[in-house]
């Protein structure tokens, strides 16, 4: 599996106008750093750091970074590896979240149903009326990914031009050409397929919904609300300082890919660089429900994908992964035995964030990779062997 794909294929396993002062990005805001909490007397501290070390060694990994909270309260923070040669790798360094980004969609759209500004099941022709199919596709089925559309990333098309250019800007219409060249997998609403061009033309929606840039959208309704202050959008490559470098081998050689175009991966406005403790109260904050209503909560965990995703002519295996109650997509998270998670894994970078709500208990776990590093998310095996040990009555046991 190439890297370029794992971020669609990794989660499919898994299942303007400015309007006033834009807010600063996060360089440029006052913000505690993130930093390891010192010598703690908790065994679970030290479990957790012993499995770091441990999974550093075995898979490889240039660094990896980590935090575990319970009900908000640090468990433990720490770092281990290099971000380059002879640079150690620290809590307080920034990193790219990727697909964190559409846990965050998802949650502005449920708090506008909430409001009455929209409905789940109104079509997105409303909005974006030159969408092919626009009259089927709903908000939900863009939501919880059942539109239908090809995901871009899958598309060797894409992934050639990619590859050939990895620091090229991509723009939505381009990016969605791909996903629009083909028919769609299956009838809308009738299936389930992980689609990147979902979440494009969700940010795009939700834009044309509102009168607000994305950036702004998210920063006042998701990020300042859960105190992610050093949690921003980029629209260019940089990331703020203390940078997390990342190396990758998908085209064919070990080479740094920290600055890497991260255009392609979801909608200008919600490109999100993250630190480690961002990470972790994002996961609570997402994972417990904390913006939004009680009835809107269960639609994000459960939006009806459970009994979907059977084999469809055309779409791999893969892409059109079977729902169970047990594990599913809801509305931009992944619901995997009651935990509630997000994992994105690209161009060298991978993440997880993971909130079990009756333990209170975020995992939050950023990895880069060696060049003897197995493929898929390294982040993900972390979190797994985490989840293990402090809440063995609650496995996490992601594919």
């Amino acid at each position: 599996m190439t890297g370029v794909r794992a971020m669609s294929l990794c989660a499919a396993a898994l299942l303007a106008v400015a309007l006033g002062t834009p807010a600063l990005p996060a360089a440029e805001r006052p913000g505690r750093a993130c930093v390891a909490g010192g010598q703690s007397t908790d065994d679970r501290a030290r479990r957790v750091s012993d499995i770091v070390r441990k999974a550093q060694r075995e898979l490889d990994l240039k660094a990896v970074l980590v935090r575990v909270t319970v009900n908000g309260g640090e468990v433990v923070t720490d770092a281990t590896g290099e971000s380059m040669a002879g640079v150690p790798a620290t809590p307080d360094m920034r990193f790219r979240s990727g697909a964190v980004a559409f846990a965050y969609l998802g949650t502005v759209l449920l708090q506008l149903v909430d409001e009455g500004r929209v409905g789940l099941d109104e079509p997105v022709s409303r909005w974006l009326p030159d969408l092919p199919h626009g009259d089927e596709i709903t908000l939900r089925m863009l939501g919880d990914s059942t539109s239908g559309l090809h995901d871009y990333v899958t598309d060797p098309a894409f992934v050639k031009r990619f590859y050939a250019d990895p620091f090229r800007r991509w723009t939505p219409r381009e990016l969605l050409a791909f996903s629009l060249s083909h028919p769609l997998w299956y009838a809308p609403g009738s299936n389930w397929s992980y689609s990147h061009a979902n979440f494009v033309l969700l940010g795009q929606a939700l834009e044309k919904i509102t009168g607000t840039p994305l950036d702004r959208l998210l920063r006042e309704r998701v990020l300042d609300p859960l105190g992610l202050s050093r949690t921003a959008n980029g629209f260019t490559p940089e990331i703020p300082s203390p940078v997390l470098h990342a190396y990758d081998g998908e085209r064919g050689r070990y080479e740094e890919s920290t600055f890497w175009n991260p255009s392609w991966t979801t909608v200008p406005g919600a490109v999100l660089t993250s630190d480690i403790c961002d990470l972790a109260r994002s996961a609570q904050g997402i994972g417990s429900g904390e913006l939004l209503s009680r009835h809107a909560r269960r639609v994000q965990l459960d939006p009806g994908t459970p009994g979907l995703g059977t084999p469809t002519a055309g779409c791999p295996a893969t892409v059109c992964l079977k729902q169970t109650e047990d594990f599913h997509f809801g509305v931009g998270v992944i619901v995997k035995n009651g935990w509630v998670v997000q994992n994105p894994s690209f161009a060298g970078f991978a993440a997880v964030q993971a909130y079990e709500p009756d333990a209170k208990l975020a995992i939050a776990v950023s990895t880069t990779v060696g060049q003897r590093a197995p493929q898929g998310n390294t982040a993900q095996t972390i979190t797994d062997r985490i989840a293990a040990a402090l809440a063995p009555g609650h496995p996490l046991d992601l594919p």
